[in-house]
């Protein structure tokens, strides 16, 4: 009998514990988007329009002359306010007293930010974690939980056309794959 009245209990205790579904990428592009990204084609790295435009401080933007579907801030309203979890890599921002990033844009692939052209604005998130996380890896993928904003973000290294205060910021282990 005791087993029975602590089964509910412990379930209760697991679904509180259980991690949100992870969010694709994808969800947060329009379907047209998504269309003309799978039609564009193949990126030279080495043509002008690759190596984008460095700003006076030193940012990286998009040159023009891509197709138009990288430079493109449409959203996909169901995503605003909703709770998510995300997988990406980490591009660190700021930073607190003790070194522990605060502020990052997360990406769907390592070295985004690095790598030239970045993702569209709609394939990259601000991510708020006044916590902080030690970030010693920008190729050590993440999974960042929190609700989702559709808020357009200028940065001088990029812009974003989502933003998330995030409730939980971990690294992803061999064990979630």
């Amino acid at each position: 009998m005791r087993a029975f009245l602590l089964f509910p209990l412990i379930l209760v205790s697991t679904l509180a514990h259980a991690e949100l579904p992870e969010t694709d990428w994808l969800d947060l592009m329009p379907k047209s988007d998504q269309k003309a990204l799978e039609a564009m084609p193949e990126i030279d790295h080495d043509s002008p329009e690759a190596m984008g435009t460095f700003t006076a401080k030193g940012g990286l933007k998009q040159s023009k002359g891509l197709p138009a579907v990288m430079y493109s801030t449409k959203t996909v309203a169901t995503m605003d306010g909703k709770r998510i979890r995300l997988g990406g890599y980490p591009v660190p921002l700021e930073s607190d007293a003790k070194g522990n990033s605060t502020l990052f844009f997360l990406v769907p692939y390592p070295g985004a930010c690095i790598h030239v052209p970045p993702p569209p604005p709609n394939q990259l998130v601000l991510v708020r974690y006044p916590k902080g996380l030690k970030i010693d890896d920008i190729y050590t993928p993440l999974w960042v939980t929190g609700p989702l904003k559709v808020e357009k973000v200028n940065n001088d290294l990029a812009d974003a056309a989502y933003a998330l205060d995030a409730q939980n910021v971990r690294v992803v282990e061999d064990a979630d794959l």
